[in-house]
């Protein structure tokens, strides 16, 4: 279960998959919005790591 805290480095780690301007959401270009998608994912992970693995 603990393995899932690895994607958000998986995911962020390797610029050059996520360093283009298209497609835009809300005026943002992917680099940014993917970036910032990241951050409530993140969170959500880590709450099912903690639900997941508390005793």
């Amino acid at each position: 279960m603990r393995w899932l805290l690895l994607l958000p480095f998986i995911g962020l780690l390797w610029v050059p998959f996520y360093n283009f301007k298209e497609p835009q959401l809300l005026g943002f270009p992917f680099f940014y919005w993917y970036q910032l998608l990241w951050v409530p994912l993140t969170s959500l992970l880590t709450y099912i790591v903690w639900k997941g693995t508390k005793e």
